[in-house]
């Protein structure tokens, strides 16, 4: 038996506006979580995961993010439809954007709403260590800065401790890989954060590697969907994949995933991160050997009993079936 990896309604307690394209959810939620880690909503017919801002270690309830975004199908009905009162489906929290145990600075790079999971981070951090922490949060303009007091309001509680520098586009131009090394400073041996959308993370994370920053200590959250990735070529072998009473074989092909032979065959397999952090996509393999790259969400005795996720799951044998549970 898998561990639970579905879908639970939680009641939306309140709503908090915090900026007008952001809202904060809290949410009647009584799941056990870590900082950093996110939720995984049903709407819309898809599936989007959102990032906790509020902290197990200092807040009474738990609190979900969201922004809306040009086109965003969920976001944007979120935003737009739910109010205190009603019922969303989600997942239990998921995720392994945490805090390591370790005495080293933290400092994150965040970018627009990226700010979500690092504000998490940062008041359990200063909550229960006393680790060094700074923030470098960047912004569209002032009207976008989301958890502006509430931050400010940290760093007054914890001098000396917390830093948080602010950077808005409008003013100072976009973040620079300049802006990212003047801010890192000797913090060198720190352990980085990073969050936002995908050109800024790459900046940093690039940036921080031509520093000679170890790449253990760099800590990235993606939510976009994955590109798709070129077709390699066809090898031996096939993938059988059986979905909602549907049962397709593809030939395999050289560097594709499960996930990405499944849409391939035509199916709508379940997916959301594709980082191999949420366990939306896990089907159970029936036939043959799957090798997993990335696996931050089942347990040991789930891969025993045959189960994969999918976005991260290569064939590892001439043929391999694959079943997504109904």
């Amino acid at each position: 038996m898998a561990h639970d990896h579905g879908f639970h309604p939680v009641r939306i307690t309140r709503i908090i506006d915090e900026t007008p394209d952001a809202r904060t959810y809290a949410l009647d939620a009584p799941f056990p979580y870590r900082a950093g880690q996110f939720l995984t909503f049903k709407a819309c017919g898809t599936l989007r995961s959102y990032s906790m801002s509020s902290s197990p270690d200092t807040d009474t309830e738990l609190r979900t993010t969201v922004k809306r975004v040009p086109g965003g199908l969920v976001s944007n009905w979120m935003l737009d439809n739910l109010r205190p009162g009603d019922l969303v489906e989600v997942t239990r929290p998921a995720g392994a954007f945490c805090l390591r145990e370790t005495t080293a600075p933290l400092v994150a790079f965040c970018g627009g709403s990226g700010i979500t999971p690092i504000a998490s981070l940062a008041k359990s951090a200063l909550a229960t260590t006393q680790r060094r922490v700074r923030v470098l949060a960047a912004d569209r303009d002032g009207a976008s800065v989301i958890f502006g007091d509430e931050l400010a309001e940290l760093a007054a509680r914890h001098p000396g401790r917390f830093e948080i520098e602010r950077h808005l586009d409008a003013e100072r131009g976009l973040v620079t890989a300049d802006r990212v090394r003047g801010f890192t400073g000797p913090d060198q041996d720190a352990d980085f954060y990073i969050c936002g959308p995908a050109p800024f993370m790459d900046l940093v994370e690039s940036t921080l590697q031509s520093l000679g920053v170890e790449e253990g200590r760099i800590f990235i959250e993606r939510f976009a969907t994955a590109d798709e990735a070129p077709a390699g070529p066809e090898k031996e072998g096939t993938v059988t994949i059986s979905q909602g009473g549907k049962k397709k074989t593809v030939p395999q092909r050289a560097g594709e995933t499960l996930l990405q032979s499944a849409r391939r065959a035509g199916l709508t397999p379940p997916f959301s991160c594709e980082a191999g952090n949420c366990a939306t996509c896990m089907a159970q393999v029936t036939e043959g050997e799957v090798k997993m790259r990335a696996n931050n969400a089942l347990e040991e005795d789930e891969i025993a009993e045959g189960w994969v996720l999918t976005c991260q799951g290569e064939p590892t044998t001439e043929h391999v079936t694959v079943v997504y549970e109904d």
